[in-house]
């Protein structure tokens, strides 16, 4: 009798595993099989629950009680229907995609934006830096890294923008924009990022630098560059500046110093006594940036504007607005406070090595390369659409009309932009020295302008065409010196200072992410 009973039960459980997967699991857990977290224990699962036994085996009930009071495991009668499912290779997955790992990073999805307004879209974890972005980047189109490319932040609803450091978290920066604001960011080249490395005297000129220890005749690039990456001894900037009243529209031009504590305005004419001095701005919780369209949205009189920003999501009425003379004071402020805001961090500059007359950034021979990159494929570009004309019969008569056209393909060259256009391309890729473009010129048809950096001033050339021959030929010195086509032109150039202020360095390009 107790033997029928027993697979009575056994066939009972089969039929309510088949019935039901849950009391398959249990099953399972019962027989110690499967992963512990597949099924919490729960106080409804005793050894009666699924089936009481009749009277007769009660007494082996009561032993396999004081078994289980003793902790000794027994293996239950029922066997387990489904035991393909417990080695299945699922397991591990499903129980991986349930219970995430505690270490895993979050990521989210950014946008980011070249000048012609294409975008594209990168997946990015929480602590990317605005580097690490730059380099995936780089590396998705294929790009050359001379250390120039750059993130931008765009704030078009109070019209300005900034350079994000290197070593600043992206997630970050955008945790500040406010939910309505179209903020952007930006990726495209500026040459000015890390040129005050190269010539500090160029961003920092005399009658705006003063020294806390007093010099013996002039002080060396290498000193300057020492005293404002120190932490004790660092340089005071001062000069006249147009400050913006809050809460008002009028401009007030001011006296100001700036110095590591931060920025301070004289309120008598150009005394820096300390009764004198009243606090105007500091730098650990606001970013500098660099106004757009000063004139037009705020009513400056200049258009060399910049402003601090609190590191938090508001409007104009959270800014401090100053503005410029002119670009080079500008540069020197916006550089000056660059440095001082960034010098307690030793990953937002660059390695530098001082141990000769000069200083030069360390391990960078990247620009060199990508010079050396950009001129092989100029001339093979040059060489194969000159391939044909130079072999066919037909070459006198097509040879015009091919040099004309080849400059289109290089990227230094912008097709039907305007004078303002390129001087904003390049005041936006840096007002470094031979910082250059070539367009079609609007005044005069058919031919074409040089524009460039120079001084942190732009400048314009015309590139006259002269005709000897029945060729044509493009010069900048009327006629002196004649190239049959403008890669030609742009190529003596950048090894040649000829009649231009300095030689071509730098060529601004429009990306397509």
């Amino acid at each position: 009798m107790t033997t029928s009973l027993q697979d009575g039960q056994s066939a009972a459980g089969r039929a309510a595993a088949r019935d039901s997967p849950l009391a398959a699991q249990v099953c399972d857990a019962a027989q110690g099989r499967g992963d512990a977290h597949d099924l919490a224990p729960a106080p409804w699962l005793h050894a009666g629950a699924l089936l009481s036994p009749p009277d007769g085996t009660r007494g082996c009930a009561a032993d396999r009680r004081k078994k289980k009071d003793l902790d000794v495991p027994e293996m239950p009668s029922i066997p387990n229907p489904f035991p393909e499912l417990c080695c299945s290779p699922f397991t591990s997955v499903l129980s991986a995609d349930l219970f995430p790992k505690a270490n895993s990073r979050k990521k989210q999805v950014i946008k980011v934006y070249s000048e012609d307004e294409t975008s594209r879209a990168l997946d990015v974890p929480s602590d990317v830096t605005a580097r690490d972005v730059c380099q995936l980047l780089i590396l998705k189109n294929h790009y050359i890294d001379d250390h120039s490319w750059t993130l931008f932040e765009h704030l078009p609803h109070i019209g300005v923008e900034r350079t994000i450091e290197d070593h600043e978290l992206v997630i970050e920066v955008l945790s500040n924009w406010g939910i309505e604001e179209e903020n952007k960011l930006y990726f495209r080249k500026n040459y000015a990022k890390y040129e005050f490395f190269k010539n500090p005297m160029y961003f920092f000129p005399e009658h705006m630098v003063s020294f806390a220890t007093e010099t013996n005749g002039e002080i060396s690039p290498t000193q300057i560059l020492q005293m404002f990456l120190s932490s004790s001894t660092y340089p005071e900037i001062h000069g006249f500046l147009h400050a913006k009243e809050q809460g008002k529209k009028s401009w007030k031009k001011i006296y100001f110093f700036l110095r590591r504590s931060g920025l301070y305005f004289s309120t008598k004419g150009t005394s820096k006594e300390p009764r004198h001095l009243q606090f105007f701005s500091e730098f650990g919780n606001s970013d500098i940036y660099v106004s757009l369209a000063g004139k037009k949205k705020h009513g400056a009189p200049t258009n060399y504007g910049f402003c601090f920003k609190p590191n938090k999501a508001g409007g104009p009425r959270d800014l401090k607005m100053l503005c410029a003379e002119e670009e080079q004071s500008r540069t020197c402020w916006v550089t000056a406070i660059r440095l001082l805001k960034r010098s307690i961090s030793e990953n937002s500059l660059v390695a530098m090595d001082f141990s000769g007359q000069k200083s030069r950034v360390i391990e960078n021979p990247t620009e060199a390369l990508s010079v050396a990159v950009e001129e092989g494929l100029a001339w093979r570009k040059k060489g194969c659409l000159r391939l044909g004309t130079h072999g066919s019969p037909t070459a006198s008569s097509q040879s015009s009309a091919t040099n004309m056209a080849i400059h289109r393909s290089q990227p230094w060259f912008h097709h039907k932009i305007s004078r303002d256009e390129a001087q904003r391309l390049i005041i936006q890729q840096g007002l470094v020295d031979g910082v250059f473009l070539v367009r079609d010129s609007q005044s005069n048809p058919k031919t074409f302008v040089l524009s460039m950096s120079h001084g942190q001033k732009i400048k314009h050339f015309q590139i006259i065409p002269v005709e000897d021959d029945g060729e044509m030929f493009h010069t900048l010195d009327d006629g002196h010196t004649r190239f049959t086509d403008l890669i030609q032109l742009v190529e003596f150039y950048q090894l040649n200072k000829g009649v231009l202020p300095c030689k071509l360095k730098h060529y601004c390009a429009r990306i397509a992410l």
